[in-house]
């Protein structure tokens, strides 16, 4: 039986590209929750760098990596810029569901970074995969305690169920012998698309509800 692929500790332009955009737009869209509750450009910052970096540091602690903003200032520098961005951009730029449209492209682009990164650490795929999902997800969950909103993990929408194909669907891939840039924007795009397609259509997973007999 074939091992599974381990990617090497160089991971690839393409898995860069999505870590910054997904640190950017988690980060924005922690800026504009504290944008929703009227905060100071303080708590814009703060909002943003835990939401944009909170996924990634929980993953790295877990699979003994350095924490990727401790260990390279380019991340913590771009969750401030857009603190900033949001804070000198006028409240009527963006609509209510601007939040959620940037957190589903973090969250897709998150959930195949995380996965490929634990890969890259010699982390069983299928745990990669949930660390893929601890990327895309933790940071939202941070922002949304802070903010006193429930948790995504309360509402049945798909969000995480989002993060674990976009995550799943990269491993898988790798597994296949898929080449690391087509894989990861595959998986990217179909994680994004289940995103979307819950906040467009209100699409969520059955509750626990249903009567004992």
């Amino acid at each position: 039986m074939l091992a599974p692929p381990v990617l090497t500790p160089h991971i690839g332009t393409v898995l860069e590209a999505l870590s910054v955009i997904g640190t950017f737009l988690f980060a924005a869209s922690g800026a504009l929750a504290a944008a929703r509750l009227r905060q100071t450009i303080v708590t814009f910052a703060f909002f943003a760098l835990v939401t944009g970096a909170g996924g990634g540091t929980v993953r790295d602690l877990l699979i003994g990596a350095p924490v990727f903003w401790v260990v390279d200032p380019v991340p913590a520098i771009t969750c401030i810029v857009a603190a900033f961005i949001i804070w000198f951009t006028p409240r009527r730029w963006w609509r209510d569901s601007a939040l959620d449209w940037l957190d589903a492209v973090g969250l897709a682009a998150f959930a195949v970074f995380g996965a490929a990164k634990a890969m890259a650490f010699g982390i069983h795929p299928f745990v990669a995969a949930m660390m893929g999902v601890v990327t895309a997800c933790v940071g939202g969950i941070i922002r949304d305690l802070l903010a006193g909103e429930p948790s995504i993990l309360l509402r049945p929408e798909l969000y995480v169920t989002a993060a674990a194909i976009a995550a799943g669907l990269f491993v898988g891939l790798r597994w296949l012998g898929v080449d690391l840039p087509v894989a990861a924007v595959v998986a990217a795009l179909v994680g994004f698309a289940v995103r979307a397609v819950a906040i467009w259509r209100g699409m969520g997973l059955p509750v626990y509800g249903r009567d004992a007999p």
